[in-house]
């Protein structure tokens, strides 16, 4: 079952922003203070070893350690109800209402949140939480016969669904609100040349790369069961993590015998680290640099926090056995085996 808000029940949603905010706060003055602890405990280690210090060392320790606990207590338990008030604030006049989806600058804001706390929003059970779905002009599309055949009028037998980056959403494939009517549009282009009904999927970047996967392959096999039209065929496009996402959903889906990867035709990942990103190696190892020491150690914790979900491997592309991918994307798809349904093609 889905963390956060789903697998919460009856746990009432948390306000937005202000619980973040919130939360920020508390977590930053926390290292904060375990920094200072760590930096005063070393001063004073060494003034204990010192034997006419050592005794006013251990009594201006002891004052120290209680003014400092004051000190971030006040701080901690200050934020906290300056921050909760304004939660109530936030919630009275904005009332998260779902039936008003978010302008385009305010779902770009969400979508970079969850992509950098994504993990600790859904377990927090914050509004501010994406769930995965299809989105037509900013609202989630229920996969349902109606309520796809009202949001898509002109729905066709062949669907061309878009998969987002880290920290994006759907209008990431969209022109701006000023561009020019000469810049291309890739849903309408794909609709006017090949046929294909454009489809934009929107999620939370910040859970785990696999937490996702099983999740979008859940999503396909009902949308295409609701679909309007009958035998129809999937092409995904995914930018960098969403390439990744889509096809560890392949690999989920054939493993657990769903329908939809047999009616996949194509797909394509733009960018997607399939070899691991190298900005997450790098974080890693920052991080286990900052470990090594009992003063930098808090500031680990920021960075480990601050990285979405745990990523883990790539998924691996699905080849058949004595074929390169190279000669796979020089095969038409009309004569590609079924296990190739779901690959990459390299662009």
């Amino acid at each position: 079952m889905p963390r956060g808000k789903h697998a919460a029940g009856a746990r009432p949603i948390k306000t937005g922003y202000s619980h973040v905010a919130r939360t920020a706060v508390q977590e930053t003055t926390q290292r904060v203070r375990e920094m200072h602890g760590a930096i005063a405990g070393k001063s004073f280690a060494v003034l204990r070893r010192i034997p006419l210090v050592s005794g006013p060392a251990r009594l201006v320790q002891t004052a120290h350690d209680a003014i400092v606990a004051g000190v971030y207590a006040a701080i901690h338990h200050g934020s906290g109800g300056l921050l909760a008030a304004a939660a109530l604030v936030e919630k009275q006049h904005t009332g998260f209402s779902t039936s008003k989806p978010p302008g385009r600058l305010a779902s770009g804001l969400r979508s970079a949140l969850n992509g950098a706390f994504g993990d600790h929003l859904a377990a927090s059970n914050n509004v501010l939480a994406i769930d995965m779905a299809i989105h037509v002009h900013g609202a989630a599309v229920p996969l349902t016969a109606d309520s796809l055949r009202s949001a898509f009028p002109r729905a066709g037998q062949r669907l061309c669904l878009f998969v987002h980056g880290l920290g994006c959403d759907e209008h990431s494939w969209e022109a701006g609100d000023e561009a020019s009517e000469s810049e291309t549009h890739f849903g309408r282009q794909l609709q006017a040349e090949f046929a294909l009904t454009p489809i934009y999927l929107r999620y939370n970047t910040g859970l785990p790369i696999a937490e996702n996967c099983t999740r979008l392959a859940v999503l396909l096999e009902a949308l295409l069961t609701a679909w309007p039209q009958a035998d129809s065929e999937l092409v995904i496009v995914g930018h960098s993590m969403g390439g990744l996402i889509a096809l560890g959903a392949c690999d989920q889906a054939i493993a657990a015998a769903m329908r939809w990867p047999a009616s996949t035709r194509l797909l394509i990942c733009l960018g997607s680290p399939s070899l691991g990103s190298p900005l997450e190696r790098l974080g890693h190892l920052a991080n286990t640099a900052l470990n090594l020491s009992p003063v930098t150690r808090p500031l680990g914790r920021i960075a480990a926090n601050a990285q979405p979900g745990d990523q883990g491997p790539a998924p691996r592309p699905r080849c058949a056995a004595g074929s390169s991918p190279a000669a796979r994307d020089r095969v038409p798809l009309s004569r590609r085996q079924p296990d190739r349904r779901c690959q990459p093609s390299n662009q």
